[in-house]
Formats: structure tokens, C-alpha cells, sequence
């Protein structure tokens, strides 16, 4: 049986800024939860008390020990001079074969020959697809995604989308996200930030 991850009761303020409050939720593993809300609200506060990149003022999670995670972050955190190939398999703990490689980028819309480029070549939103793939390409079973699909144009988002979304199928993906369309595509279940 799948034990649920929880939050219970977090809080977490900024000096006299208090970002979340009493935060209490449920998170089923296998299914996809968007973290939703107006920028400023707590969203990327959240899920980084999620992650272990910060520490709430109050409460506690449950559920996310021992977790293999994998992360997208809002920036693409890409090491600029290395290949797209380097990239993706910089964070691998088990080799990627060229042919698995190649499958997987054609399937976001990037060109072939984009493996061997070093990324500070590649436009943002080739950026931004090198981001996801690396992280969809480890080995993980939580995967922690925040603001995944900005400055991608609207067909390549809708491919991107429909990748990801067969991908993680079965693994706890926890999104955030102020656009209402990739919530209702994406996600299981919703937490409002306000």
C-alpha cells in the first residue's frame, strides 16, 4: 500500500511576511497534484519544504523520506558549455543509451542533432525542454515540478504537456502552476494557494 504523503499544519513566514499558514493537505502517491495560486502566495515555498530545500517555522510532512526525487526547477539550472547529451546525463546514476536519448527529445520537439550542442546555443524554451527531460530521465518516483512549461510557446507546450503526462504515469508528481489549462490537463488533484 502506497502511504499518502502529508502536511500538517506548515507554516513558514519571511521577517514579518507569513508565506503559508496552517497548511494541511493530503498528496496520494501515483497521481499528479497541481500547487495553484497568485504569484507571491507560497507556491515555490511549498514545494521546496517538499523537497528538503527549506524548513517550515511549523508542522511537519510526512511521506516524503526516502523518496528517489527528481526536480524541475523554475530556472533551468543547465551547465551552459556542456552538450544537451552531457545535460541529461549528468544526473544519471545508470547510462542512457544515444538511441533512448534521441527518442526522447524527438518527443518534445527538439532536433536530433540538438544532442551534441552545447546548450548555451539552444533558444529558452530548448532550454527549458533539456530541463524537463533531465529530470524525467532519471530515476525517480516523486517528481517535484515548478513552473515546468513557462516560455514555451502553445503547440510546443500542449507536446511537452502530453509527454510528461505519459511518463510519469504511476509516480507522484507535485506541479506548480498559475495557469488553470495545465492544471486541468496535467493534475489528479488541486492545492489552492491564497
Amino acid at each position: 500500500m502506497k502511504v499518502p504523503i502529508k502536511l500538517l499544519g506548515l507554516r513558514k513566514k519571511y521577517g514579518d511576511k507569513v508565506v503559508l499558514e496552517n497548511v494541511n493537505y493530503v498528496i496520494h502517491k501515483g497521481t499528479t497534484t497541481c500547487i495553484m495560486g497568485p504569484s507571491g502566495c507560497g507556491k515555490t515555498t511549498l514545494i521546496r519544504i517538499m523537497m528538503g530545500l527549506e524548513t517550515a517555522d511549523a508542522g511537519m510532512t510526512i511521506g516524503l523520506e526516502d523518496l528517489k526525487k527528481s526536480v524541475v526547477f523554475q530556472e533551468d539550472r543547465l551547465c551552459e558549455n556542456l552538450t544537451v547529451a552531457s545535460n541529461i546525463r549528468m544526473v544519471n546514476h545508470h547510462p542512457l543509451e544515444t538511441k533512448h536519448l534521441l527518442a526522447a527529445i524527438q518527443k518534445v520537439g527538439l532536433p536530433a542533432d540538438c544532442l551534441k550542442q552545447a546548450v548555451h546555443q539552444l533558444s529558452g524554451g530548448q532550454k527549458r525542454r533539456v530541463a524537463i527531460l533531465r529530470a524525467l530521465m532519471s530515476r525517480y518516483n516523486t517528481l517535484f515540478m515548478d513552473e515546468p512549461f513557462k516560455g514555451l510557446d502553445s503547440e510546443t507546450k500542449k507536446q511537452v504537456m502530453q509527454y510528461v503526462k505519459e511518463a510519469t504515469k504511476g509516480k507522484t508528481v507535485i506541479l506548480v502552476t498559475h495557469d488553470e489549462a495545465e492544471c486541468q490537463f496535467m493534475s489528479d488533484d488541486v492545492i489552492y494557494c491564497l
